[in-house]
């Protein structure tokens, strides 16, 4: 990430672990049989009447949707008004009829992100990595860290590690400090008011503090990580967006002082813009 270092030789990225073990001992039978216990009927109701809608029925009424389903009338409208208030549906103008609403469609752009990001963005950050000989990495915001997804490695005989699957604080990082500054207040103003540990002399722990370092993240459009989580380090990171402007991973450059000085970071920030947004574009057309 935009801010976890150390230096290491270069090494090989991590194999990819894997996806699904069988248990010695269970066939697959045996899986599917536990899955029986897991079943929420409610649940399963609620996925029956989100399911109806679909290009011949973008709109329907509870009658409509209590047909479809096989679900009696009262207990589709109740599940119909819970989906209502957590805006995975929406009523038509006239008040009459229901259709998926918005929180569906953010839902289905994060699977589709979250699933082609690493795949569009690799070809940046391996340019962006060329270009200036250092480590580029991307990461998500998860649970109040940074979760880094992908990473390519500089060319010098000393990096800046990281490696995919590593998680870093939010509050004294360059690509902790993007999600900090554009994403909502509510979730922003609880990880500020957490305690933050001071990880080099530089660490900005003070809320306030932190808080004007973060309005000139707003004001330069990239953030900077200037020795605080690691000394020696300096990073700089921008915001990917989505097709709604909400910032769904951090593109950042890590390395030491000497590298990424003062009269480099515009350009490389500048670098750093150009191939989120690029990322932007391209996710959108996917």
């Amino acid at each position: 990430m935009a801010g976890e270092a150390g230096y290491t030789d270069r090494e090989p990225r991590p194999a990819a672990p894997a996806i699904l073990q069988i248990h010695q001992g269970r066939n697959i039978m045996d899986e599917e049989l536990d899955l029986e216990l897991y079943r929420v009927r409610a649940v399963e109701r609620a996925m029956q009447i989100l399911a109806s809608f679909d290009d011949a029925h973008p709109e329907r009424g509870v009658t409509e949707i209590a047909q479809a389903t096989g679900l009696h009338k009262a207990t589709a409208h109740r599940i119909i008004m819970t989906l209502l208030q957590g805006g995975f549906l929406e009523r038509t103008a006239d008040g009459e009829k229901f259709r998926l609403g918005v929180r569906m469609i953010e839902l289905g752009l994060r699977a589709l992100r979250h699933f082609d990001l690493r795949r569009v963005a690799l070809p940046y950050l391996q340019q962006l990595s060329d270009r200036f000989q250092e480590t580029c990495d991307l990461g998500i915001f998860d649970q109040g860290q940074v979760l880094c997804i992908e990473v390519v490695y500089g060319n010098h005989a000393l990096i800046v590690a990281t490696r995919v699957g590593a998680r870093l604080p939010i509050y004294c990082t360059a690509s902790g400090r993007v999600f900090l500054a554009f994403l909502p207040p509510e979730i922003v103003e609880p990880l500020l008011k957490a305690p933050m540990t001071a990880c080099t002399e530089k660490t900005i722990t003070c809320p306030d503090r932190l808080r004007e370092e973060l309005e000139a993240t707003r004001r330069r459009g990239y953030a900077i990580d200037d020795g605080e989580f690691e000394p020696g380090i300096r990073a700089v990171a921008v915001p990917v967006r989505d097709v709604f402007g909400n910032v769904i991973a951090a593109l950042g450059m890590p390395g030491p002082v000497q590298r990424m000085t003062p009269e480099r970071i515009p350009e490389i920030a500048q670098a750093l813009m150009e191939a989120a947004n690029a990322i932007s574009a391209h996710i959108l057309r996917v």
